[in-house]
């Protein structure tokens, strides 16, 4: 087996990870040298709450974090950056009032948290910790960075298809209802968005929906903003 393979395995896992019931965070396990990986949206769009966690200990460790409102994860998002600590006990890093000596109580030795990030949506961040204080090395750091991307993804579609749901229970207007000319310019704006993005235009349809949710606007609306041109969804 190639030393790459892991990698690969586990992202083909979370590219197919579209069920509900799905694990996002097994994958993490299987190519990077961690013992636990937690995942949790944060703030607007989709709120905080835990997506997944693959022990106990992981999940207390994303708890710390949405219960004070201040840790690595909140940071990873709100900088786009990964976040490393590799040795949280002995380090002098105190950045955080709360979180920090909170995070050492837990007895965990590494921290690594990586932003999930879907087009320009920020929506949550995924936590990795070790009981050995190493650091992630560059190759590592990358690999977890582009599974997060994929999570991510994932993590919006599954938004994405409850709201769908209930939008149906309800028995609110769907997809289907827009009229013709709309339909155009939802297609239209996808292809723009695809070429900015560099992304599949089935991506790009799922960036239009996601900013349109994160901003209350219809897709039609956002559709027609990409198409003036007022809104850019590449920058």
């Amino acid at each position: 087996m190639s030393a790459r393979q892991p990698f690969l395995t586990a992202l083909t896992a979370l590219a197919s990870a579209s069920g509900p019931s799905d694990d996002l965070c097994g994958p993490f396990l299987l190519a990077l040298p961690i013992r636990g990986a937690a995942l949790s949206t944060l703030g607007d769009p989709l709120g905080s709450a835990t997506v997944c966690s693959s022990d106990p200990r992981a999940a207390e460790l994303d708890e710390i974090q949405l219960d004070l409102g201040e840790g690595p994860c909140w940071d990873a998002l709100a900088t786009d950056s990964p976040i490393l600590l590799s040795d949280i006990q002995t380090s002098a890093d105190d950045r955080w009032t709360f979180a920090s000596p909170a995070l050492r109580e837990t007895g965990l030795e590494a921290v690594f948290a990586f932003p999930l990030r879907y087009g320009r949506l920020g929506l949550g961040a995924v936590d990795l910790y070790s009981d050995d204080p190493v650091p992630l090395s560059d190759d590592d750091v990358a690999d977890a960075a582009t599974l997060a991307g994929v999570a991510a993804r994932q993590v919006l579609q599954r938004a994405l298809q409850r709201l769908d749901t209930v939008g149906q229970e309800a028995g609110a207007e769907g997809e289907d209802a827009v009229d013709g000319f709309a339909r155009r310019e939802i297609h239209q704006a996808t292809g723009m968005v695809s070429a900015q993005l560099d992304i599949s235009v089935q991506d790009a349809l799922l960036v239009l929906r996601g900013h349109a949710y994160a901003t209350s606007a219809t897709l039609r609306e956002v559709a027609a903003d990409v198409v003036a041109r007022r809104l850019d969804l590449g920058d």
